[in-house]
């Protein structure tokens, strides 16, 4: 695969890549002879990734998104750089347009051939939530400074180890009876690895998708009630849903050490699906792949005798 991709042997500098699409991207370009840089603020996250890499192929750089100099000296020789940086809490201002319009400016005064700012499906600069308006003034301060990034938006993303998935699966396996907050929004779940190949995608042909907004959503549209049930489904065990009243939702989503702030319950309720008529992971060549190709699969750990259990396929 590395002798046939254009990013081989270029350095990528992923700027917040020690997360959970970072971590994913960082293997899909290792794959391809990428020489990788981790550049975030806790890179021993990503140490996991050293067995993957051939001598000197992967790099780690502790970054500081909102100092100049930190930035600086990260995206130093970088031929691409993907700013994957995304927060519900803390400054997000700061983290999500500032320090992204920041990357942007220094990684087109160096010379980058390409820059990939991973936005989110909903931004919009008038949305309700401070995640959606930040991730909206994220893509025009990098569009402003590398008129030739592309923007990717993912739906939510899910995956086997991190994301609503195994959050999800852990509960039902607990509780006889959840809540589902946002029961009857509709989402296109795209799966981890359908967002890592559409940054790929995007960076291999920075002259046909620069410039360019593109939403990564999945291939069905699902209720969160739907998403919680199929989880049930796929573990084996029988579990009462009840959606939560929008009263009750909010004071939960208001009190401190919850895991969800009044920007997540917002999300939740408005949903995550394609806009009609923008650029989709088609158009970057990818298929998205839907949930049900891997649940059964993954949900096989939280069964009640895991592996020896009746499969549900």
């Amino acid at each position: 695969m590395a002798q046939t991709s254009s990013l081989n042997g270029k350095l990528v500098t992923l700027i917040g890549g020690s997360g959970f699409i970072g971590t994913h991207l960082a293997q899909d370009l290792l794959e391809r002879g990428a020489r990788v840089r981790i550049a975030a603020r806790e890179p021993e996250k990503a140490f996991t990734l050293k067995p993957l890499a051939n001598l000197g192929q992967i790099q780690f750089a502790r970054c500081n998104a909102g100092d100049p100099r930190s930035v600086e000296a990260c995206v130093t020789g970088s031929d691409y750089v993907v700013y994957l940086i995304g927060t519900f809490v803390g400054d997000q201002q700061r983290l999500q347009a500032d320090s992204a319009g920041l990357a942007a400016r220094i990684a087109a005064e160096q010379g980058a051939s390409g820059f990939v700012y991973v936005s989110a499906i909903g931004a919009d600069a008038e949305a309700a939530t401070g995640y959606y308006r930040t991730k909206a003034d994220g893509e025009r301060q990098v569009l402003e400074a590398f008129p030739k990034a592309s923007v990717i938006r993912p739906s939510v993303v899910f995956g086997e180890e991190a994301g609503l998935i195994p959050m999800f699966a852990e509960m039902v396996q607990m509780m006889p009876v959840l809540p589902v907050f946002g029961a009857e929004s509709q989402f296109q779940l795209v799966w981890v690895d359908d967002v890592a190949a559409a940054i790929v995608a995007a960076l291999e042909d920075p002259a046909a998708h620069g410039g360019k907004v593109f939403e990564a959503a999945g291939p069905e549209a699902l209720s969160m009630m739907q998403i919680n049930q199929r989880i049930a489904d796929a573990q084996g065990r029988k579990r009462t849903f009840f959606a939560m009243p929008d009263p009750l939702a909010k004071i939960f989503a208001a009190l401190p050490g919850t895991p969800m702030n009044r920007d997540q319950l917002a999300m939740l309720k408005s949903g995550s699906t394609a806009t009609a008529g923008a650029k989709q992971l088609k158009d970057l060549g990818i298929a998205p792949k839907p949930l049900g190709l891997f649940l059964d699969r993954w949900m096989i750990k939280f069964r009640r005798h895991g592996r020896f259990s009746e499969s549900h396929s």
